[in-house]
């Protein structure tokens, strides 16, 4: 499955014809997702769906109001705006109808496996009860798998701007086998980077490792290549979340290809932050020619204007990727996945042959 990710070659297509081609293309393509966060995956309508319930938040309940709540002027910005939705997180009733809807958006897009960022620290200590907030997460994934197909699983992350108090809680409820949800996976951290050192936080994550959970903590969104260094070197990394300054330490991305540690890179996002100045700027395409094992995510999809389709798009632009190259993008985020070796094998088996029988592969 390790093989390099094609550039699309000549074809007998207007740029018109092409570009709507591969949109067709994406669309249809069987999809996993890693990296996408819970509470930044709650779409207008399910925004303004809990705004509604709680009339003292400050978020509007409007969805046309929503685009212009969501223009981010910096990273801190940002994690300010996503904190108040976070606040809209109040009930097991609300964590239910989240998780449930985003399955429904997810499923959409074709999106067949996702592993949802969740920040339980961020609903609990809101006095959200651990058994019924970990009930309402899985009874809306049994649900969702059922009703819609895709198959969801949890990463549980500390909010690193929240402390080693969020810490040990996000771990305790990780790890404990009367909480621990069936469908967690991983372990991971988030929030701001700048001031945040991923040291501090290896008794953590050692403990979530010992107890079985995968390492995928955010690093370099942010912050420069050292923030990467220490969570691939304290924090074990076997996924990193972003990772964009790898591109400026050619010795990282010499060590990330040849350990094969994926990316989780979402370009879209990186823009909306400010933490790339612009698209064409973006060091993907730096990290795909240095052998990185990279892939392609949505991050915070409905906040920052955008859906996995469309950041599959932006990949094929960014990468002048055709309708293999695509296919090798999907199977890459298969690969990197923490799904059983049996869904792997299942999800590998569509997305080859939706490709192989998709009719643009061949006459033009």
């Amino acid at each position: 499955m390790d093989q390099p990710i094609t550039r699309a070659a000549p074809r007998r297509r207007s740029g018109r014809d092409i570009l709507t081609d591969l949109h067709a293309f994406i669309a249809g393509l069987p999809k996993a997702e890693l990296h996408v966060h819970h509470v930044g995956s709650a779409s207008p309508r399910i925004v303004s769906s809990l705004a509604a319930r709680h009339s003292d938040s400050k978020v509007p309940t409007a969805p046309e109001a929503l685009a212009d709540y969501f223009t981010f002027t910096d990273f801190a910005h940002f994690i300010e705006v996503y904190l108040s939705v976070v606040d809209l997180i109040r009930t097991p009733d609300d964590v239910h109808l989240l998780t449930y809807e985003i399955a429904r958006d997810l499923a959409r897009q074709n999106v067949r496996y996702a592993e949802l960022t969740i920040t339980p620290f961020s609903s609990t200590r809101r006095g959200i009860e651990d058994a019924a907030f970990m009930t309402a997460i899985e009874d809306a994934r049994v649900a969702a798998e059922a009703d819609f197909g895709t198959v969801l699983r949890w990463c549980f992350d500390i909010p690193g701007e929240a402390g080693l108090e969020a810490a040990e809680e996000t771990t305790r409820l990780a790890v404990t086998d009367k909480l621990r949800p069936e469908g967690l996976v991983s372990f991971g951290l988030g929030g701001p980077e700048i001031g945040v050192a991923r040291p501090q936080f290896k008794p953590y994550f050692d403990r979530a490792i010992a107890a079985g959970l995968h390492s995928v903590p955010h690093a370099g969104e942010t912050t420069g290549p050292d923030t990467i260094w220490d969570a691939l070197r304290d924090l074990r990394a076997e996924r990193i979340g972003h990772g964009t300054s790898a591109a400026k330490d050619p010795a990282l991305l010499a060590h990330l290809a040849e350990q094969h540690i994926p990316l989780e890179v979402c370009p879209t996002s990186n823009i909306a932050t400010r933490a790339v100045p612009s698209l064409d700027e973006h060091p993907i395409k730096a990290m795909v020619d240095a052998g990185v094992f990279v892939t392609v995510n949505s991050d915070d999809p409905p906040m920052f204007g955008t859906d996995l389709n469309n950041e599959y798009a932006v990949a094929a632009r960014l990468l002048g990727l055709d309708e293999e190259g695509l296919a090798r993008i999907a199977l890459n985020a298969v690969e990197a996945s923490f799904l059983t070796a049996e869904g792997k094998r299942g999800l590998t088996a569509e997305i080859e042959a939706y490709t192989a029988a998709w009719p643009l592969r061949e006459g033009f």
